[in-house]
C-alpha cells in the first residue's frame, strides 16, 4: 500500500490543514526560486499573499526573506466572483454552516495539557512555479505539523516536517519560529485559550474582528474568514467552541457554498467560501456531505501581473490524520487518533 493510499485510509476528524502554512510553503519556495534575478523585476513585490498567522517563520535564517517577500506593494488584483446568485448561496452557506455547528457540538475533544502537542498529518499540492511566473502545482505529498500547548511566551510554537517529491525540506523537523516569545493567542492558538473564546457568535465575531489583521487591499471580513479557518485547522477545541467557529462564519457577507470541491485526496465534499472581490485569493473550506467534518481546504488566486486573468487552484491539502501525542515528532499510534 502506498503512502497515499495508506492515508486515505485512515479516518480524518474534523480539522482543516493550516492555509496560512499553505501561503509560506508558496512564499517561500517561489522566494528562493526568484532571488537571482529580483533586482531586474521589481515588479513581483506586488504580488499580494496574507502573512502567515500559525507559521510565522520556519527558521530564524529565513525571516528576512519571508517577511519581504509578504510586503505588498502598489494595488491588488481583483479576485473574480462565481457561481449562484448571492442571495441564495449566502442562504444556503448560512443553512450548511448551522448544521455544520450542530455536528461539532455532537463531536468529542478532550482537554489537551499544557505540556502535550497537537498533531495534523495532511496531503497537500503546492504551488512550485517560480515567483513572476505562473502557477504549476506540485506533487501531492505529505505534511506533518506538531503545535504546542504550553501557553508560554514561545518562541517555537510548534514543529513541521514534510516528506515526498516537492516537499520543503524533506524528512527534516522544523521548528516553527515566531522571531521573539508569544504568549497563548491567535498566533500560539492552544487548546486553553480557544476554550477562553466566547461561545456566542457574536460577540466572537466581535472578538475575531479586534484580533485580525488585513493585509493590504484586504477586508476586516476577509482577513476574519481566514482567521477561521486557521483557528479551527491544526487544533483541537471543546465542541461549543468549535460550534460558535462555524456560527461565526455565517454571519460574514459574502460567505457562500460551493455545491461540490474536491480535496487534495480526490475526496469530494461541499465547500464554503467567502467571496471578496478586492483581493487576489480565495479559500474554500472543504466538508464531508455526511458526517460534515471537515476535509481540507482548496486555495485560488488572481494575478494579472503573472498572467493569471482567471482563478486558478493555487494549493490543496487533505486532513488526514489529527491527535495529541505527548511530544514533537512523535506519530501518534492509530487506536490513539481523534
Amino acid at each position: 500500500m502506498s503512502e497515499a493510499e495508506e492515508l486515505l485510509s485512515t479516518p480524518t476528524e474534523w480539522d482543516l490543514p493550516p492555509e496560512r502554512h499553505r501561503h509560506f510553503k508558496d512564499v517561500l519556495m517561489q522566494r528562493i526560486d526568484d532571488d537571482n534575478d529580483r533586482a531586474e523585476k521589481p515588479s513581483v513585490r506586488r504580488r499580494l499573499v496574507r502573512p502567515a498567522v500559525l507559521v510565522p517563520l520556519v527558521s530564524a535564517a529565513l525571516a528576512g526573506a519571508l517577511l519581504t517577500t509578504l510586503t505588498p506593494g502598489g494595488q491588488p488584483p481583483r479576485a473574480r466572483t462565481s457561481g449562484t446568485s448571492g442571495t441564495s448561496a449566502a442562504s444556503a452557506a448560512s443553512g450548511t454552516l448551522g448544521r455544520i455547528a450542530t455536528a461539532a457540538m455532537a463531536s468529542d475533544a478532550v482537554p489537551v495539557r499544557a505540556g502535550q502537542f497537537v498533531y495534523v498529518r495532511t496531503l497537500d499540492r503546492s504551488n512550485t512555479g517560480t515567483f513572476s511566473g505562473p502557477v504549476r502545482l506540485g506533487a501531492l505529498h505529505t505534511e506533518e505539523r506538531w503545535t504546542a500547548q504550553d501557553p508560554g511566551p514561545l518562541r517555537i510554537t510548534g514543529w513541521l516536517r514534510a516528506s515526498g517529491k516537492d516537499a520543503v525540506m524533506p524528512g527534516q523537523l522544523i521548528p516553527v519560529d515566531a522571531g521573539e516569545p508569544v504568549p497563548e493567542g491567535v498566533g500560539h492558538p492552544t487548546y486553553r485559550w480557544l476554550a477562553s473564546l466566547p461561545t456566542d457568535p457574536d460577540a466572537l465575531l466581535a472578538r475575531l474582528r479586534k484580533e485580525a489583521r488585513p493585509a493590504e487591499g484586504e477586508t476586516t471580513d476577509q482577513a476574519v474568514f481566514s482567521l477561521i479557518g486557521s483557528l479551527i485547522s491544526g487544533t483541537v477545541m471543546p465542541p461549543a467552541n468549535a460550534a460558535a467557529f462555524y456560527r461565526a462564519a455565517a454571519k460574514l457577507p459574502g460567505v457562500r457554498e460551493i455545491p461540490d470541491a474536491v480535496d487534495a485526496a480526490g475526496r469530494h465534499g461541499i465547500a464554503i467560501t467567502l467571496d471578496d472581490t478586492g483581493f487576489a485569493t480565495r479559500d474554500e473550506w472543504i466538508f464531508d456531505r455526511r458526517t460534515l467534518a471537515l476535509l481540507g481546504s482548496r486555495f485560488y488566486l488572481t494575478d494579472p501581473e503573472r498572467g493569471i486573468t482567471t482563478e486558478t487552484l493555487a494549493g490543496t491539502s487533505a486532513v488526514m490524520r489529527t491527535a495529541v501525542v505527548d511530544g514533537k515528532g512523535e506519530v501518534p499510534a492509530r487506536a490513539a487518533a481523534r
